[in-house]
């Protein structure tokens, strides 16, 4: 029977799954996903723990209660509750982690959305949830706004690995890039063993549908070569959102299409069971295909679509979906916890 998902891994995509919940931890779903399906990362975000935790029932009663009965707040509650999930995600990846030397075995928790346009706050909340997790193997997302690319390269020359989340347009992510390179050169400079600093940087793909003309070997410059040799590690894309929205696309779409050596896709398991039952998994779908990319964007150009507003829009939009849902589920614990600590 073909194996399509070790296909994807032969190709150089690093399978991840884009979903955490206690329930998934305590019944063993994960660790079956990576010792079966071949999964070595996880990835959340605000809805996703939103979801988990607005639908856990049991699975988070006892640790609820505890946090009741002591009159913690609902965002330290928050805190206790996510990070304990992502520390164990992090311990069932541990094997993946140091079979790959550090590249794969990953679990990543965003910071609060509600600070994406606050840089010293961003930088706070990453430090507070990398010290709290207290995992090597964990990555802190930080959406890629504007006030957050400074926030990146602090955080990454502090030797804090990150996942630089919500990138929609190529501009963006060049500004991503020269925030990683300068984490880099800023850690290096401090005396931290770049080997252990690790990045990737999230597009969100099936929200732009059109072809991303990624822009995989822009670490091509001199300092890039400098930091290569000091033991840096190369900040890899990762395709998230690779769920279709159309139904009038494969549900395999974002994934058969996207593959490429050193990439990471991050799915919902749904989209990992439809590649493991009926993907077609090419060598490589992404390289040889950029001027087809490039036509495409002119294409939307002629037609009026900017696609520099579009971009935008998705931006403030996906910050805006992920605050929404934190305020929302921050709502159903306050009712449940004697201090609220509302702001």
């Amino acid at each position: 029977m073909a194996d399509r998902l070790a296909d994807l891994s032969r190709a150089g995509v690093s399978i991840w799954l884009d979903d955490l919940s206690r329930e998934r931890l305590t019944s063993g779903s994960l660790a079956s996903l990576v010792a079966r399906d071949h999964v070595v990362g996880v990835t959340t975000n605000p809805t996703i723990f939103a979801k988990a935790i607005s639908g856990g029932g049991e699975a988070y009663a006892g640790q609820l209660h505890d946090l009741w009965a002591r009159g913690t707040c609902v965002h330290e509650a928050l805190r206790d509750m996510t990070t304990h999930d992502v520390r164990w995600a992090c311990d069932v990846l541990r094997p993946a982690y140091d079979a790959s030397d550090g590249v794969d075995g990953r679990a990543s928790i965003e910071v609060d959305p509600r600070l994406a346009y606050d840089t010293e706050a961003t930088i706070a909340e990453a430090r507070a949830l990398w010290w709290r997790v207290d995992r090597p193997n964990l990555f802190i997302k930080i959406p890629a706004a504007r006030q957050g690319l400074p926030a990146i390269t602090a955080c990454l020359a502090e030797g804090i690995s990150i996942n630089v989340t919500l990138i929609f347009s190529l501009a963006r992510y060049d500004e991503v890039i020269d925030a990683f390179l300068a984490g880099l050169e800023r850690a290096r400079q401090a005396g931290h063993d770049l080997a252990q600093i690790a990045s990737v940087a999230s597009f969100f793909v099936s929200r732009v549908d059109t072809e991303v003309d990624a822009r995989l070997d822009k670490i091509g410059t001199v300092a890039a070569a400098a930091l290569a040799a000091a033991g840096a590690r190369p900040q890899r894309p990762l395709w998230a959102s690779t769920s279709v929205k159309d139904p009038a696309y494969s549900d395999t779409m974002y994934v058969t299409k996207l593959v490429a050596p050193d990439v990471v896709n991050t799915m919902p398991e749904a989209t990992l069971r439809a590649v493991a039952d009926h993907g077609e998994v090419p060598a490589d779908s992404v390289r040889g295909h950029y001027s087809g990319a490039r036509q495409v964007l002119s294409e939307l150009a002629a037609a009026g679509i900017d696609y520099d507003d579009v971009t935008a829009g998705l931006e403030q939009r996906g910050l805006e979906l992920f605050d929404a849902s934190w305020r929302e589920l921050s709502d159903q614990l306050a009712a449940k916890l004697r201090n609220p600590c509302h702001s």
